[in-house]
């Protein structure tokens, strides 16, 4: 892809309007104090983009995962969040030195009909996403308090006026709401995880990866789901845009100062994304691998199974808050993504709830045909493929990514160095071969 632009800077430059602009610098960042006030200021923006990288998508493919192979693929969630916490720091970067989210950029360098395919591209990762957030959400809703799958999903629509109403109180309202909901699903996790009392010893095994991860389609299959449920294409647009709510000091040494400090923000918030990632895998394998139940790959038989080994109906009804918590969070950021791509690819602006119940009723609609045609058991296939569309989307964002920030034309005094580009690089083609090697072995049958 070659660049098709003449200026890189500022929206006063390139004729852009500001990404989220209702929003843009409206975070003020304190000029004195300690490290810690600077931190918090800055602290928000990682943890919108962690919800991501644990969406119901992510539980459907760590469940699937855990159950099958026990931890073996451990290794594979934490290659994954170590993948997002240089990718996510990338895109911040973009948006802070480049004063443009990666769809304005997309838009600003590349040629029209560039832009339009990979604007396609990432509007078929959101609805993919959404997707898994329909079925995860309206799955909480059955098994908490016993609405119909059908019932559930329709209702998820609804959560666009949630968005509404966060958003006219504030970005840091909307910010913390998403940090109570996730430490609301760490917790859970934390107490079935004890509650399982996992073999240590396996659990470390579990982190060193292993050649057999290649050589098995199953095990691909289900590690390139996890891979496409961890880093979301969607993301990188969103946290280009999201970092840019903070009134960033604009010469050079603020925003290199801004760059550092959204990459700690970020880092420490998919740090929490691999713990409930790595905790859901784990709670399969003790629970239900070791039990000798590899078959278990529903959320709702996860729910139901839970009980008995565990000792009573707490960890199933954690399980449950856990899931319902994690659907109502990525419903937010999806929102947000879906607004920021149709904003920087085209320069078109909806109201937001517009945006959101265009993309959600996209989403809503197969989940209701396939759960009204063959019940709730085929939803979890559906959402490990829904996974599995993701990762085939990540190459159409990854890789205008890595250009953009490689490139002192885009990013000026802060390009990033040459050994990191190469290593951005070197994450771009190892998705790309997954990718490949996933379809040659879908073609083989």
């Amino acid at each position: 892809m070659e660049f098709d632009g003449t200026s890189s800077r500022g929206e006063g430059d390139v004729g852009l309007r500001r990404s989220l602009e209702e929003v843009h610098g409206s975070v003020g960042i304190p000029s004195g104090g300690g490290w810690f006030r600077r931190f918090l200021a800055f602290c928000g923006p990682g943890y919108l983009v962690s919800v991501g990288y644990m969406d119901p998508g992510n539980w459907a493919t760590c469940l699937a995962g855990g159950s099958k192979f026990g931890y073996t693929l451990l290794s594979v969630v934490l290659v994954s969040n170590l993948m997002a916490m240089v990718l996510q720091a990338l895109s911040a970067r973009l948006g802070i030195a480049a004063g443009m989210d990666l769809a304005q950029a997309c838009r600003m360098h590349y040629r029209p009909w560039v832009g339009y395919v990979l604007w396609m591209a990432c509007e078929l990762a959101i609805i993919a996403c959404d997707l898994a957030e329909v079925i995860g959400t309206a799955l909480a809703l059955h098994l908490l308090f016993g609405i119909p799958m059908v019932w559930g999903a329709v209702l998820t629509v609804l959560d666009a006026f949630l968005v509404l109403l966060l958003m006219r109180r504030g970005f840091r309202w909307l910010e913390a709401f998403i940090i109570v909901l996730i430490l609301l699903i760490s917790g859970c996790f934390a107490v079935q995880i004890a509650a399982a009392s996992p073999r240590f010893s396996d659990l470390l095994g579990g982190l060193i990866p292993s050649a057999q991860i290649v050589r098995d389609p199953q095990m691909l299959y289900l590690a390139i789901g996890i891979l496409g449920a961890t880093v979301m294409p969607h993301n990188l647009y969103l946290h280009s845009s999201i970092v840019q709510t903070r009134a960033i000091d604009g010469s050079v040494a603020g925003r290199r100062s801004a760059c550092r400090w959204a990459a700690l923000d970020s880092s420490l918030a998919l740090g929490m994304a691999f713990f409930v990632n790595a905790a859901i895998l784990v709670l399969a394998a003790a629970v239900f691998h070791r039990a000798g139940r590899t078959d278990v790959a529903e959320i709702a038989d996860a729910h139901a199974l839970l009980s008995p080994p565990l000792g009573g109906g707490l960890a199933a009804g954690l399980f449950g808050v856990a899931l319902l918590a994690s659907g109502l969070n990525s419903t937010v950021t999806g929102t947000l993504a879906g607004q920021i791509v149709m904003e920087g690819f085209l320069d078109l602006r909806l109201k937001p709830w517009a945006r959101r119940l265009l993309t959600r009723g996209l989403a809503v609609i197969p989940v209701v045909l396939v759960t009204a045609w063959t019940g709730e058991k085929a939803t979890g296939p559906l959402l490990v493929l829904s996974q599995v569309i993701l990762s085939m989307q990540l190459p159409f964002a990854v890789i205008p990514l890595v250009q953009f920030v490689s490139s002192r034309k885009v990013m000026g005094e802060l390009v990033v160095p040459r050994w990191i580009s190469a290593f951005a690089w070197g994450l771009a083609a190892l998705v790309v071969g997954m990718n490949i090697r996933l379809l040659w072995d879908i073609l083989r049958g």
